[in-house]
């Protein structure tokens, strides 16, 4: 029995006792489904809610008496082998093994679909666009567009596996003095010149400067003008570093669907267009010469400038344009993911939103997620410098040294608005203290033991008409399957607190039982026994774990591999 039926249970004995007249309930008051979690302590059973705690009020009794009328209906039920009352109303139940051991064969017949669900999580109940990275294309992925990179990523996943139509979108910055900056760069690299004030240095422009020169040699940068030369630089070289930036990404297992042009929205006139609608909502004002965001009547500590007295947009009018934007594609969730040097920002762009008419927060229109800075370590000592990038550490940095499933997995099992410290000696080993490789080792094991359990000639029935799953009876067995029937409800924690370090974390536990498992239990018969039907049982529960570290291993896109 999967929580969920044991829920449904709970709930249609609530409505069945209603219609009866055990409990003074209207029909609109029983609630269209029950919370079962996992009990702090195994000692008190496989599942607990608190329910009748919750109806008491509504039913004008106190919570044990409540308690003790859901007890007496749901006890009789096959798959219940008990079920108490505990302190003020708490329902605590235990399964018999049978209805316990029925989830191994649950999880192996669901495949990669088992912890998906069509619900909705909260604040995911529509189309939902989620923009990370967004990288400045002047230069390589510094470490902190990596971590928003795999968590990005991860996220993408994981609403997806909880019903949301997501559109992953790179925010391209290609509209300011950075691009002036970054072609001035490649120029002064070509013409053999310092890096000029503001500048980029590194390697990787001399690189791009030279790609640049080599794919246009009927261009000769000296003998055209500084101005035309900067902007034959600004045309191709932003594209061949862009270029790289996007190889970089797909190779760490992070494509997008959409790279949004800032420029665009100043060259289309959607910029305009955003200032006339808030001027329609009358929300914004004239004052010295420039345009003003009345944002304080939407939160905000002060009113913002939108247009500067020069005429010139201020980058604010940017965000406001791209916001609409995105509402007008379709976005009911616009969710940002930007660096911790953008926590004041969140004030001004929730005001924003709110302006338009939409809400703003955690299951609002748009929601700011901030992450934090990510410090990597190595022989004890901090690194700071990359080979190519010369003054930041970057995601080619850290997937060279520790290949990328180890980097996107240290990057994610963090919470993501906690600063983040990665030992490169620790992910780049292959010991039980590398968290990546103890979950992945757990998933190879589960495929050994299947080769080994095929040469013994244990096997699962096709049909699962010999599988027998009041078998799994051991008190190892129903540690793993405890585990393992957390799994949903942690993907759809997962989606709905936007926290895709759940998953890797139960990952680790679940590697742990796993584990555990193993090393009390045979899948295979010794030399002197014949295969017995506790094998087979087994062994369905061995392939139920493993598939459960695979589908829990592809939402944070890190590969299970067979062979370790």
């Amino acid at each position: 029995m999967t929580p969920e039926e044991l829920a449904e249970l709970i709930r249609s004995e609530l409505a069945a006792a209603a219609q009866a007249g055990e409990i003074p309930l209207a029909a609109a008051e029983v609630p269209a489904s029950v919370k079962v979690e996992r009990p702090r302590s195994r000692e008190h059973g496989d599942w607990a809610t608190n329910v009748a705690m919750q109806l008491a009020k509504k039913a004008h009794t106190n919570p044990r008496a409540l308690a003790e009328i859901i007890v007496a209906r749901i006890s009789a039920a096959p798959a219940i082998a008990s079920a108490d009352v505990a302190g003020p109303g708490f329902i605590n139940v235990r399964l018999n093994a049978a209805a316990a051991g029925e989830l191994a064969r649950t999880i192996v017949n669901a495949g990669e679909s088992y912890g998906r669900t069509a619900e909705k999580a909260q604040g995911n109940s529509g189309a939902v666009n989620l923009e990370y990275v967004s990288a400045n294309p002047t230069g390589p992925i510094h470490i902190g567009g990596a971590r928003w990179a795999a968590v990005g990523d991860s996220l993408a996943r994981i609403l997806e596996a909880t019903g949301a139509a997501v559109t992953r979108e790179y925010y391209f910055n290609d509209h300011g003095a950075q691009i002036d900056h970054f072609s001035a760069s490649l120029l002064a690299r070509a013409l053999g010149e310092e890096t000029p004030e503001n500048g980029y240095g590194g390697e990787y422009i001399a690189d791009i400067a030279q790609r640049v020169l080599a794919a246009h040699p009927d261009v000769n940068v000296r003998e055209i003008s500084r101005e035309e030369a900067q902007e034959f630089f600004r045309t191709y070289g932003v594209e061949l570093m862009f270029g790289e930036i996007k190889d970089e990404l797909h190779e760490f297992r992070a494509d997008f669907d959409v790279f949004f042009h800032e420029d665009s929205l100043h060259e289309s006139g959607a910029v305009t267009a955003a200032i006339e609608k808030l001027r329609e909502l009358g929300v914004i004002y004239d004052q010295e010469g420039a345009t003003w965001l009345r944002s304080t009547d939407f939160g905000d500590d002060k009113d913002r400038v939108i247009v500067k007295s020069d005429g010139d947009a201020a980058y604010f009018a940017g965000d406001i344009a791209y916001y609409l934007n995105k509402r007008q594609r379709g976005a009911q969730h616009a969710i940002y993911l930007l660096g911790a040097d953008h926590h004041g920002y969140i004030g001004r762009m929730y005001a924003m939103a709110k302006a338009f008419g939409d809400t703003a927060g955690k299951g609002g229109n748009m929601e700011i997620l901030i992450g934090q800075l990510v410090n990597l370590v190595r022989d004890g000592q901090p690194v700071r410098m990359s080979k190519r990038a010369g003054t930041v550490i970057t995601l080619g940095d850290l997937v060279e040294a520790a290949g990328v499933d180890a980097a996107r997995y240290s990057l994610v099992r963090a919470a993501m608005d906690t600063p983040l410290e990665i030992d490169l000696d620790l992910i780049s080993s292959h010991t039980n203290e590398n968290p990546v490789y103890y979950v992945q080792y757990a998933f190879a094991r589960t495929r050994s033991v299947d080769r080994n359990a095929a040469e013994h000639g244990v096997l699962r029935s096709t049909s699962g008409a010999s599988f027998d799953p009041a078998l799994l009876d051991s008190e190892a067995d129903g540690e793993l399957l405890a585990v393992l029937a957390r799994y949903p409800e942690i993907v759809a924690q997962a989606a709905e607190l936007r926290e895709p370090h759940r998953v890797a974390r139960y990952l680790e536990e679940l590697a742990g039982a796993y584990h555990g498992w193993y090393g009390k239990s045979r899948v295979t018969p010794r030399a002197d026994e014949a295969v017995q039907p506790v094998h087979e049982a087994r062994l369905w529960l061995n392939d139920a774990a493993g598939q459960v570290i695979a589908n829990g291993l592809g939402l944070l896109g890190v590969s299970a591999p067979e062979r370790m």
